[in-house]
């Protein structure tokens, strides 16, 4: 199969769209307990946890993107995506390595050019600009 495309949903319970850099390296993991779906899949960063979730609603899902629940079986239990497109509150992930677990020391962060890795990730916590 080709590439896959998701759409991103939720991120304005979280984080907003701050911690969504194009290019950046997202995990993608399965909550087969969340209450509200069976099939949602959290999507979420190093040090700052979960930003929202891989969209599953006709509602939410942008055309030409797999819904959570088409994504589904694609993988065990969690594999990563690249941010691609963030326009507006969309966002729109290429789906990566199905299957594979990424660490920290894997994770691939585009940085702003002022602050250091752990510095960008403190404003998200905190909800401050980056410059």
């Amino acid at each position: 199969m080709g590439e896959r495309f998701i759409t991103i949903t939720g991120v304005k319970h979280y984080f907003g769209t701050k911690p969504f850099i194009i290019g950046n390296i997202i995990k993608l993991t399965k909550e087969p307990d969340n209450k509200y779906d069976s099939e949602s899949i959290r999507v979420e960063l190093p040090y700052i946890g979960k930003i929202g979730y891989v969209a599953n609603s006709t509602r939410t899902v942008a055309n030409g993107t797999m819904s959570a629940g088409r994504l589904y079986d694609f993988f065990e239990s969690t594999c990563s995506a690249e941010v691609m497109f963030v326009v507006g509150e969309i966002i729109i992930a290429k789906v990566l390595n199905e299957g594979i677990t990424i660490t920290v020391e894997q994770f691939k962060v585009k940085m702003d050019e002022d602050k250091g890795f752990c510095d960008i990730f403190e404003d998200i916590k905190k909800g401050v600009k980056s410059k």
